[in-house]
């Protein structure tokens, strides 16, 4: 993190966690943007949608970097396993 909490009182720790959700939500959206990007490929090509093997690799991903950061990786992995459940949906109806 780069502030140090003991510099900061209530008012500055919310506008930090505010500006730190509003850059998970950025990532959010972008990373949406990909997977429809990578869902119209699979398309075009004709492969399926689903990917099995590529989803567990997202989420072995996941969990090492949750190790890397000192996070929850049973959190983290939910929170991906969200994302993959989204974009699916998304997929479907925007078939």
């Amino acid at each position: 993190m780069s502030t140090n909490p003991d510099d900061m009182d209530l008012d500055e720790l919310r506008e930090e966690i505010q500006s730190i959700d509003r850059e998970i939500v950025e990532l959010i959206a972008q990373r949406t943007y990909v997977a429809d990007t990578i869902a119209q490929v699979k398309d075009e090509q004709g492969l399926p949608t689903t990917d099995e093997e590529q989803e567990q690799a997202v989420m072995d991903r996941a969990g090492d970097n949750a190790q890397r950061f000192d996070v929850d990786d049973n959190l983290v992995k939910a929170i991906f396993r969200l994302l993959i459940e989204l974009n699916k949906v998304e997929q479907r109806e925007s078939r």
